[in-house]
Parts: structure tokens; C-alpha cells; sequence
């Protein structure tokens, strides 16, 4: 189905694709954190242990922390490697068999960029893998997993040894004398003796995956790496929701030399009720005549109250507009449709911005 010039029958050709990402995806999801009400009464304040204090001190002075950790889904590894700066944005990269997939976090959510294989073979959404293919996109919010900015953070954790007991539990890693510092979260160990380095983190979640701690050697491109990722994070796709189209139509495209515009309705499906605060979509349109891809264009809305809204977009490409010509020079039927695609939108690009300068905030100064 398509469209004929002249002869007004758009096609809809619209669905909506739902990942439910069953692996390591749970290693990295971020949630809320401590409630900051204040505490009245309780005991007094016990001064941190010295070696606590040196570690925080350390922790504090630190860019940037690397993280190497394996966790298992459905019995089989997979490997992530994060650098999480202070703050607790984090890029990296997670590694399953043989697949892979780009991480990025920021601002308490995390988010992947992976082939089609990738979401195919853990994705759980087989049928709809191209929908996320070499996009960013959300981790679902409704799989358990770690709290990359509140148990990796390097502030973060700092502010967790400021409440160490002085005479922790202690324990042998190789030859290195460590303690162990425990919290609902995770627990932490850290070198006995000077300098107190952080050696290891076992998070408190699934199989509590352990992480070894390591330096990072260049802080200033780890931090490029991290702020590109961010700014690419513009139309970010969320699989959490799911929306239900309507009849897609072309708006002023026949005969039209510079553009066509493509309409579709869509409803809110999944989550059901209320739209969730700051619900968006996002319409993604490829436009084709003759077996092949003219143009493409993204238009993207705020879910209204009611879950229901109109999205539009408009493809101005060469290849509209060569195409076009060349059939008002052949009189005749010239067909073309349209393939759409609306998805949950996770990060506007007027969003990115403010991303931006949260990351900013701890951008390194200097390198080691």
C-alpha cells in the first residue's frame, strides 16, 4: 500500500516496539536516591575512623573511578566496564558472547547502544530489534539492578565511609589487607593500610556481582567520551512504553517539489492509566518510492492527560525532491508510502542541554 499522486490513499504502516532487556541490563539500572528527610534525636555523631577518612579524602580528590565486574543472565556472563565519574555519570561498555553494546549514564538513568543482533538476542523483542538498532536507549525501569550513581559514585561512596565502624570486618584480597565496610547497598573494601585505597565493590543486588576498582589513566578523554555520548542523547528511545497508532496520512506532499509532510495519531497503550510524568513520543518516518528509501524524518510530542496526541514530521531531502521531479516530468501514476514507527521518547533535545551542564559540573581539571 501507498500513495499514487493525484490520488489520495495513505498507507499506515506504524507499530510500536516493547524490549523487555533480560541481562545485564539489570547491573546497571538507576533508581532514587536516600529520601533526605532529616533526622531528629538518635545517638551522637561517632568521628570517622582515620583510615576511613583517609579513604574519603582519597575517594573525594578522584575524578573519575573504572569499574571491571561480571554479572550472569540466564546463567551466562556479562561482562561491563564503566568509568563513573563524580556525580555518577558513567559510560562504558557491556559485553554478552559475542555481542556488545555501548553504556552511557546520567542523571539516575542508564542507557545502551547496541546492533540489531544485540537486541535480537537479549532484547526479548525480536520482530522489532531495528526499532533499536544503533540508538540510544532507555534500560527499562522496571528490571532490578545496580545503583550506578548511588554505589559507584566516588562522592558518593565517600559520604558512605563517613559512617564506617572503626574496627570494621577485615579480610585478605591476595596479599592486600582490606576492610570491609557493609551498606544496604553494597559492600566496600578498602585497602587496611595507607593509602586506603577503594579495592573492590560487591553490590547488593541479584548474583551481588563483584567489581574490581582500577584507576583511570587519561580522566580528560574519559570525560570526552562520556559528554559525546550525553549529547547524542537527543530522541533517546524508551521501551517502557508502548503506543498504539492510528491511520498514518500525507499532509501537502502531491505535486510538492520541497517536502512531505507525514501525520500520525497514536495513543498511549502501555504504561495504562495516567501517562507517566513527562511521557513523550517520538515518530520516526522513512518515505520510499521504487524500492527504495527517499528520505527520512523524527518529530516528537509531549503525551497530553488524556495519552492521546498527533505527531508529524517532515522529509525535505535530495531524494524527495529529485524523486518528485522527476515524476511530474513522467505523466502518469507515481506511487509512494511510508513507513512509521512511534516509540516512548526517553531524553528531548531540549533536555540534552541541561544534561550537559550537570555533567559539566565535574569536568576533570587536570590530568594525573
Amino acid at each position: 500500500m501507498g500513495r499514487v499522486l493525484g490520488v489520495p490513499s495513505p498507507l499506515l504502516i506504524a507499530g510500536a516496539a516493547v524490549i523487555a532487556i533480560a541481562l545485564g541490563a539489570a547491573a546497571f539500572m538507576m533508581s532514587g536516591g536516600d529520601s533526605g528527610k532529616k533526622r531528629h534525636g538518635g545517638a551522637k555523631p561517632v568521628a570517622t575512623a582515620p583510615w576511613a577518612s583517609a579513604a574519603r579524602q582519597r575517594l573525594l580528590a578522584t575524578t573519575a573511578v573504572r569499574y571491571d565486574g561480571t554479572v550472569h543472565s540466564d546463567g551466562r556472563p556479562v561482562h561491563l566496564t564503566l568509568t563513573v565519574f563524580a556525580g555518577g555519570a558513567a559510560s562504558g561498555t557491556l559485553t554478552a558472547g559475542r555481542e556488545h553494546a555501548d553504556v552511557v549514564a546520567v542523571d539516575g538513568d542508564t542507557y545502551l547502544r547496541a546492533a540489531a543482533s544485540f537486541w535480537k538476542t537479549y532484547g526479548g523483542e525480536v520482530e522489532h530489534a531495528a526499532d533499536y538498532a544503533g540508538r540510544w536507549t532507555k534500560a527499562p525501569a522496571n528490571l532490578p539492578g545496580l545503583d550506578v550513581r548511588n554505589v559507584l559514585a566516588p562522592d558518593t561512596i565517600a559520604k558512605r565511609l563517613a559512617s564506617a565502624p572503626g574496627k570494621p570486618s577485615t579480610e585478605n584480597l591476595g596479599s592486600i589487607r582490606a576492610h570491609r565496610v557493609k551498606t544496604p547497598r553494597a559492600d566496600y573494601l578498602v585497602e587496611a593500610g595507607a593509602p586506603n585505597a577503594l579495592l573492590r565493590v560487591q553490590a547488593a543486588v541479584g548474583d551481588q556481582p563483584v567489581f574490581t576498582v582500577g584507576s583511570v589513566l587519561a580522566p580528560k578523554k574519559a570525560f570526552a567520551e562520556v559528554r559525546a555520548r550525553v549529547a547524542a542523547l537527543a530522541g533517546a528511545a524508551d521501551p517502557a512504553m508502548r503506543f498504539r497508532p492510528g491511520k498514518l496520512s500525507f499532509v501537502n506532499c502531491d505535486q510538492n517539489v520541497e517536502s512531505c509532510t507525514v501525520s500520525v495519531p497514536a495513543t498511549l497503550a502501555r504504561p495504562a492509566g495516567t501517562p507517566p510524568q513527562g511521557a513523550r513520543a517520538t515518530l520516526r518516518v522513512t518515505i520510499l518510492a521504487d524500492h527504495r528509501a527517499l528520505g527520512t524524518c523524527t518529530g516528537s510530542g509531549a503525551v497530553p492527560s488524556n495519552g492521546s496526541l498527533v505527531l508529524r514530521c517532515t522529509v525535505t531531502s535530495s531524494g524527495w525532491r529529485s524523486w518528485m521531479r522527476s515524476a511530474l516530468d513522467d505523466p502518469g501514476a507515481h506511487a509512494y508510502e511510508a513507513q512509521a514507527r512511534v516509540l516512548g521518547e526517553a531524553v528531548s533535545s531540549s533536555r540534552v542541554p541541561q544534561l550537559l551542564a550537570q555533567l559539566d559540573r565535574h569536568r576533570p581539571t587536570t590530568t594525573p
